[in-house]
């Protein structure tokens, strides 16, 4: 198992338009909230409003400590018009940054996306693209909002059919290098920044695997690290199993990012994640500091930060 790199500072805070968020305790819960009628997970029971605001409340009672909120599905085919997307998106956002206690997240590739996300209230923009359109990162340095950095062979919605890499591992690492250093360049603070190498966009299960095994590498970009691979491709081509069936496959990979010290882990499967982080953190370190790591709360806003809160009790193919 490859664990963080020694003798690199482990990020602590994480600032996102007045809210500082506890990266360092612990991994956060980040719980998706699919906006979409087609998402491959809940094949759009969320999509209407009541539904989206009864399923948000569920994820924050289950431990989630940001929400994350797409209008559009990863799977490849016809992208989402912006208009469309942002009728989702930031009307939902602006009812659930009202009513719940916990940071909410975007996302989106989409810049015009991004700006109504984040007027509705939104603090954080995932984007899948690698941050491909500079507007984007300008919009993050204009607003102070934190700004996860994803890798992506291709673009997004489109499938890559033969993915290649020499050393996929010094690859993905060199694009992230190179996008977050652009974004510090365009004025983007480094606190505000998150990189993620981009399970199953762009990758074949054996690359995938690769990143999964050196997943430590990353810490040395400085910066956290977010793990999306909630019920990935990869997890399906090794098990040989349907989407339905990939949340044992998931706890595996979940586990395995803990343990090198991930930072964020992106899932539509809340409660049993946070026990699964729990049950991680445990082995790892003691029981009872695994339990301390769980009291308080992960963020909190004007840039005061909190303890890490209660969990309680290929993008291209799985989607948002």
């Amino acid at each position: 198992m490859s664990a963080a790199q020694p003798g690199t500072p482990r990020p602590r805070i994480l600032r996102a338009c007045g809210v500082a968020l506890d990266v360092g305790t612990r991994p956060l819960v980040v719980g998706v909230l699919n906006a979409t009628p087609d998402s491959f997970y809940d094949r759009g029971r969320y999509f209407e409003r009541d539904r989206a605001l009864a399923r948000a409340d569920e994820l924050v009672a289950e431990g989630a400590d940001l929400l994350e909120v797409g209008g559009e599905t990863a799977r490849p085919g016809p992208p989402v018009d912006a208009a469309e997307e942002r009728r989702r998106v930031a009307p939902l956002i602006a009812l659930l940054a009202r009513r719940l206690p916990v940071p909410i997240a975007v996302d989106t590739y989409k810049p015009d996306v991004a700006r109504a996300a984040l007027d509705a209230g939104a603090v954080l923009v995932n984007d899948i693209s690698g941050l491909a359109d500079s507007r984007m990162i300008e919009l993050a340095a204009a607003t102070g909002a934190a700004l996860v950095a994803m890798h992506i062979q291709g673009l997004p919605k489109v499938r890559q059919l033969s993915p290649r890499y020499g050393s996929v591992v010094e690859e993905v690492y060199a694009f992230l290098n190179e996008r977050t250093a652009r974004a510090l360049a365009l004025g983007v603070a480094a606190d505000r920044l998150v990189v993620d190498p981009g399970l199953s966009f762009g990758k074949a299960p054996e690359h995938d695997l690769e990143i999964l095994r050196r997943l430590g590498t990353f810490s040395r970009l400085g910066y956290p690290i977010y793990l999306a691979t909630s019920r990935k491709n990869y997890i399906r081509d090794v098990l040989a199993l349907p989407a339905e069936d990939l949340l044992e496959g998931t706890f595996a990979a979940v586990a395995y990012g803990v343990a090198q010290g991930v930072h964020l882990i992106r899932t539509h499967d809340v409660r049993s994640i946070a026990r699964v982080i729990r049950m991680t953190l445990a082995i790892a370190r003691t029981p009872e500091a695994a339990q301390r790591a769980f009291t308080g709360r992960a963020a909190a806003p004007g840039g005061h930060t909190a303890a890490a809160g209660d969990a309680g009790g290929s993008g291209e193919g799985s989607d948002t």
